[in-house]
């Protein structure tokens, strides 16, 4: 098995990091603290953490073409404009269910935002949606019936995409066309037990395959295009949030995760668990899409 070498990017233990992405432009890795309602950017030369803080609690990001950032809050997404501080509200998602905010989210091939939604209810119903927002505001349904929606990632021809139910557990693998955003073709490949991890984050990289952070089970899953499992490493956090290639090459891993709610037994044993981790991949990433704004 691989050593991926990972290791805390910075010092800091954050509550429930989440959503990585890499800037090329930047060269550094954006992030959030969902609980900490912030947004994180991380110089990945000097390691000067740059941080901004909203209104509600910060689900996900992604990456602008014109240099903004779009980021889900608790119930709206929101264009936001680092330099200035300033930020446009786009959309407004599932406001009026009062148990469900909004959760993963990710920038697919078409230029769209595609957000899905968790119920924090505690019956956990699948009353959550996977959505996509576009820099008109138009918001559209695209999957319904879900508990807690995560794990998007698309593939380097823009032609798949993956997407989880993280209480479902299961990981679908839909056909995308990067053309229009239309999904068809779902597929289910894989129900993660608790053991092998329940899929939270996820990312995909150039050889078609899906990269999974385990969350109950400290490890970063990838599968194969047909759900088989063909590699499980280990990660030096208890509850492993969202993986994300970056660097030049697309060869640097991130993995992200949570501190939040773990027992003081989890903690002993995982004392890192809130880092945001840096590794080496064995292979290299998907480039993820910028948010077509402009």
């Amino acid at each position: 098995m691989t050593d991926l070498g990972l290791r805390p990017l910075v010092p800091t233990l954050y509550q429930l990091a989440e959503s990585p992405v890499y800037d090329d432009r930047s060269h550094r890795l954006v992030f959030c603290d969902i609980v900490d309602n912030a947004v994180h950017a991380v110089d990945l030369a000097t390691g000067e953490d740059r941080v901004w803080r909203f209104p509600s609690l910060v689900a996900s990001l992604g990456l602008a073409e014109s240099g903004k950032i779009v980021v889900a809050l608790k119930d709206s997404v929101i264009l936001f404009d680092p330099e200035t501080g300033t930020s446009k509200t786009l959309a407004s998602v599932e406001a009026d269910k009062p148990s469900t905010r909004l959760n993963d989210g990710k920038v697919g091939p078409d230029g769209a935002f595609w957000v899905g939604t968790i119920n924090e209810a505690a019956d956990r119903a699948p009353i959550g949606g996977l959505y996509r927002v576009d820099a008109a505001g138009h918001v559209e349904l695209k999957v319904d019936g879900i508990k807690c929606s995560n794990g998007l990632a698309f593939t380097a021809d823009g032609r798949t995409m993956f997407h989880t139910d993280t209480r479902g557990p299961w990981i679908d693998r839909w056909d995308f066309d990067p053309a229009t955003g239309a999904i068809s073709g779902r597929t289910r490949i894989a129900t993660p037990d608790d053991a092998t991890g329940r899929p939270d984050g996820g990312a995909a990289d150039v050889e078609g395959y899906y990269w999974s952070s385990g969350v109950s089970a400290a490890r970063l899953n990838r599968y194969a295009p047909d759900g088989t499992l063909v590699e499980s490493y280990p990660v030096p956090a208890a509850a492993p949030t969202m993986p994300a290639f970056g660097g030049p090459d697309m060869k640097t891993l991130f993995v992200t995760s949570l501190r939040q709610g773990r027992s003081a037994e989890q903690l002993a044993q995982y004392p890192l668990s809130g880092s945001v981790f840096i590794g080496a991949a064995p292979v290299a990433g998907v480039k993820v899409s910028r948010f077509r704004d402009i």
